[in-house]
């Protein structure tokens, strides 16, 4: 892999990777656009964009509110490709889509990944499908140099946790807790050592997500991670200033905190 994904991670002056998550549509395309961009401009190394989906399975109450915001409003696959089209003419950082296997598949999957390549995506990830059953998915996502990206959890065994490395192109996501989604989880010592013991396990970085709520939290998980996914932190905030305007000041607010306590790891 040669794409921005495969670059960024392999640069040996990498940081802790910062990497955001903004659904496309919540709470309307404009202003998902301009969160996205702010994430980006507080110092995002990666961007997360999610895909709306009807029954997002592995997220909690935020994000599951967010899609359901976004769905009303009609948004579909066609306005993540506009998106990211549009912010790739103004950055260079990885764009990965985040979401559920079904619309990928409806829309047909050589016509799904021509079109996320010519947008500018650099990566997938897809919760619900399994390593084992993504043979078509990783051939197509080869033959257009998008990084696959699979999830591992505090659940998974020894055995499991290489196979899914071997499926992931650059890195891999490690999910925190057992669960679905969702801002102000607690991590304590066992986080700490299910970290630990991925770090001995993985060869491939991976980053950290599920639970992401502070800059304390962000600078414990990267003890051992190499970065973190904010999502439903970001997305609670947008809830807690009224859907309006002022939200997209306080997410940049708080992603340059969580981006400078990164900085000195």
């Amino acid at each position: 892999m040669t794409n921005r994904v495969s670059t960024l991670i392999g640069s040996p002056n990498r940081r802790k990777l910062l990497v955001p998550f903004v659904t496309v549509g919540y709470p309307t395309f404009a202003m998902s656009r301009q969160l996205a961009e702010t994430a980006i401009e507080s110092g995002a190394d990666m961007l997360e964009l999610g895909m709306p989906f009807s029954d997002p399975l592995a997220d909690g109450p935020q994000v599951q509110l967010s899609s359901q915001v976004a769905l009303q409003h009609g948004t579909g696959l066609g306005d993540l490709f506009e998106l990211t089209a549009e912010l790739r003419r103004g950055t260079d950082i990885p764009i990965l889509a985040m979401g559920y296997y079904n619309p990928v598949l409806s829309r047909g999957l050589d016509r799904f990944f021509g079109e996320a390549k010519s947008a500018g995506i650099d990566g997938l990830i897809i919760p619900d499908l399994p390593p084992e059953e993504a043979g078509p998915f990783l051939d197509q996502a080869g033959k257009h140099d998008i990084a696959s990206v699979f999830l591992v959890a505090p659940t998974s065994t020894a055995m499991r946790v290489r196979r899914i490395e071997q499926r992931c192109t650059d890195f891999v996501y490690a999910v925190t807790v057992t669960g679905v989604t969702g801002a102000g989880r607690s991590f304590d010592d066992q986080t700490d050592r299910y970290l630990s013991s991925l770090r001995k396990q993985l060869r491939k970085p991976f980053v950290a997500g599920f639970g992401v709520s502070s800059s304390a939290s962000a600078k414990r998980l990267c003890r051992h991670a190499d970065g973190v996914v904010i999502g439903s932190a970001l997305i609670r905030l947008v809830e807690e200033n009224g859907r309006a305007e002022r939200a997209v000041g306080k997410v940049g607010d708080f992603l340059k905190s969580v981006r400078e306590s990164l900085n000195g790891q």
